[in-house]
């Protein structure tokens, strides 16, 4: 039964990946243009050169980042929402140490991914008090966040940390910049960082006795109190944990890829990494899977319009297709009928 429901974990992002590639070409076709080539050469601009393998490493280091934290708050059973908010204080936390301290080298950088993630758990440590402590709804409280701290990033590149007459910061020196892998290619040390988090989250939640507990409360928080757990202390911990990912994102993609603030930086990382961590169904490493599917196709289809002239926005909407069926499938498998079919399917094959 388990492998069953493995199976079809598995099976349904990948089924909503293909229902909306297939409504996709269906889109294409009617525009004129052939399916196959416009899909080539969105696979070609993802894939066709070791720099366009770096630029897509590189678009699909923030979404790990903001997948894993709506990943990790979401299996306590919680639903943290402003991980965009939390990446950007990251961002502001780091360009505020690395600007503005004084200091340069590789101490800075630690300093800043540091810096970044500890204002990002605080950032998220909020709606998690207020829910705890207050009752309040942390999904709205965690939205309203974002709205903050979009407005505080704005006053620090139009004033306070404005660099001459145009608005945005001063740029992170050259030494404290996360280094690239390869010189003569974009992808930094970032994406090893965003690897290395989503093992570690993987393993906490799946292979320890916190992990565990941490599930059973996102399963069922009345039973959990029951059997002892301290229902409240991992609600908040979740939220902590998340904001921190999310923070620690922020500097890596300031450090590594932006190196300054400016109008509309981190735009939708926040709502794309939740709706990443449901197509990959709360699992990290799916998480980081279906995060590099969506930075293949963001960065194939500008060489996927300049080929075919089909218009980029055609991957906007097989991106929200996957979204749609996605959650959707999920839904459907989760129905009471459902279960009673497979559960009397196992029963049967045991008989026999």
């Amino acid at each position: 039964m388990k492998a069953k429901q493995t199976l079809i974990s598995i099976a349904v992002p990948l089924l909503s990946m293909l229902c909306a590639f297939i409504i996709g070409a269906i889109i294409i076709a009617g525009l004129g243009a052939d399916p196959v080539e416009a899909v080539t050469y969105l696979f070609k601009g993802a894939f066709g050169t070791p720099a366009n393998i770096a630029s897509t490493l590189v678009k699909a280091t923030p979404l790990i980042f903001t997948g894993l934290c709506a990943c990790f708050a979401y299996k306590c059973g919680v639903f943290n929402l402003g991980g965009e908010g939390q990446f950007l204080m990251g961002s502001i936390a780091a360009c505020w140490v690395g600007t503005t301290w004084g200091m340069e080298g590789i101490g800075a950088t630690v300093l800043c991914l540091l810096m970044g993630a500890v204002a990002g758990g605080i950032w998220g440590a909020i709606p998690g008090i207020l829910k705890v402590k207050r009752g309040l709804s942390e999904i709205i409280v965690s939205i309203m966040l974002n709205y903050v701290a979009v407005l505080l990033m704005g006053l620090l590149y139009t004033s306070v940390l404005r660099d001459g007459n145009v608005p945005q910061t001063a740029a992170i020196p050259d030494s404290t910049q996360l280094q690239r892998i390869f010189s003569d290619l974009r992808v930094t040390w970032g994406i090893v960082i965003a690897l290395a988090v989503a093992v570690v989250v993987h393993y906490f939640l799946f292979s320890t006795s916190k992990g565990f507990q941490l599930r059973a409360v996102g399963m069922n928080m009345t039973a959990a109190q029951f059997n002892g757990f301290s229902v409240n202390r991992y609600i908040l911990l979740s939220f902590i944990v998340s904001g921190a990912i999310a923070g620690l994102g922020g500097s890596v993609e300031l450090l590594g890829t932006q190196y300054r603030l400016i109008s509309g930086y981190g735009s939708g990382y926040g709502f794309d990494g939740v709706a990443m961590a449901l197509i990959a169904q709360l699992n990290p490493l799916a998480t980081v899977v279906v995060a590099y599917f969506f930075a293949v196709l963001r960065t194939g289809a500008n060489t996927m319009q300049a080929g075919t002239g089909v218009p980029t926005s055609v991957i906007d909407i097989i991106q929200a297709l996957v979204i749609v069926f996605a959650v959707a499938g999920t839904a459907i498998v989760r129905l009471p009928q459902i279960k009673a079919f497979f559960a009397r399917n196992a029963k049967e094959k045991e008989g026999k």
